[in-house]
């Protein structure tokens, strides 16, 4: 495996409070690059200084959108230690994204070691403040200074790291959400398994509809039909209805959520029912009005578990387990989070300890 050459920062930031810090805002002193040409493959790992990349305006990033990213943290134990959670399964990730984006993929082994070193390096921002972790964003963005529709032949492989203050400083409060009948996220076939910024922007403006008519999410249906459930927001979602978690299936048009998978494996663990299927808006409506539904909840790394505590449906209001958080997504929330901060035993083998 390639050496991994390190150039220190020479002045070091001031870290921001752990009791105000805001996501996706304070960035480390240090980022990992790497570059990739055709015939050359991907060469020169190095951890430098954070700050700007110098781009050209043609660089096909901006004009084609050909780019790919994960998320992943890294977590302060209680002993101080630093660990991650299931980051291998985040490389493959963005590895699948790769290919559906023409984009060369990356050496698993050497990616992994880079976001170890990065982290180690700059191990100093992770905070300990309960809730805390160190947000990890590794990125590969099309470099060619070329505007023409074609794969690029160069591109940059990056990771920056974020400190990020606790997502629910407050308890976990159930989110009100609207099923989004205009617009669509992404249709089997195209890019919605992939992990690229075009599927979230397609999101936005759906987002702010939503927020105008005081909903904090979206409840997207799938594009070809517009009947069955997909995705809420940029998190997968389960339903607990009549005592089996119902989540829909990866059929190509949703990502394939870690956390989600996180949460399969936990509830089989537990006996508790899990049934991967399709799911009409019509059949979740029904089984919230007669009572069935008994929860309702997102899952993501950013979150982890957001409970759904009322549904809204060209008119139609459900209430999810009377608006508060219920015991299912409650004992995950602890589960995940506790295997996360090595407060619980981790039996499935998801942490590697740095």
């Amino acid at each position: 495996m390639e050496t991994i050459r390190v150039e220190r920062a020479k002045t070091l930031k001031e870290k921001p409070n752990p009791d105000t810090v805001k996501f996706g805002v304070s960035f480390t002193d240090h980022m990992f690059l790497m570059n990739y040409a055709d015939g050359k493959g991907w060469y020169d790992p190095r951890i430098v200084p954070y700050g700007p990349i110098p781009l050209e305006p043609s660089a096909m990033v901006f004009h084609y959108a050909q780019e790919i990213f994960e998320g992943l943290k890294a977590y302060r134990r209680a002993d101080g230690k630093v660990q991650l959670f299931r980051p291998r399964d985040n490389i493959r990730r963005l590895n699948t994204s790769a290919q559906r984006l023409c984009i060369p993929t990356l050496d698993e082994d050497l990616a992994l070691e880079a976001i170890c070193q990065l982290v180690r390096l700059d191990e100093s921002w992770v905070p300990s403040k309960e809730g805390t972790s160190l947000y990890i964003r590794p990125f590969i963005i099309a470099t060619d200074p070329t505007v023409g529709v074609h794969s690029s032949h160069t591109y940059l492989f990056a990771v920056i790291l974020c400190p990020v203050g606790s997502y629910y400083p407050e308890g976990i409060n159930p989110v009100k959400i609207f099923v989004e009948t205009e617009d669509v996220r992404a249709v089997r076939g195209g890019t919605g398994f992939a992990k690229t910024g075009g599927n979230y922007a397609a999101t936005i403006r759906a987002a702010e509809r939503a927020g105008q008519k005081g909903f904090t999410q979206v409840l997207w249906l799938d594009g070809v039909e517009r009947k069955y459930i997909e995705e809420v927001g940029t998190m997968n979602v389960l339903f607990k209805i009549n005592g089996e978690v119902v989540t829909p299936p990866l059929s190509g048009s949703i990502l394939a959520g870690i956390t989600r998978d996180s949460c399969i494996q936990l509830l089989r663990s537990w006996g508790v029912p899990v049934t991967e299927r399709k799911i009409t808006a019509v059949e979740l409506f029904a089984a919230g009005e007669s009572g069935a539904l008994e929860e309702a909840f997102g899952s993501g790394t950013a979150a982890v578990i957001s409970p759904i505590g009322e549904m809204d449906w060209d008119g139609r209001r459900v209430i999810v387990s009377g608006g508060k958080i219920g015991p299912l997504s409650q004992r995950l929330y602890d589960t995940l989070t506790g295997i996360q901060w090595g407060k619980v035993p981790d039996p499935f083998g998801w942490v590697l300890p740095l």
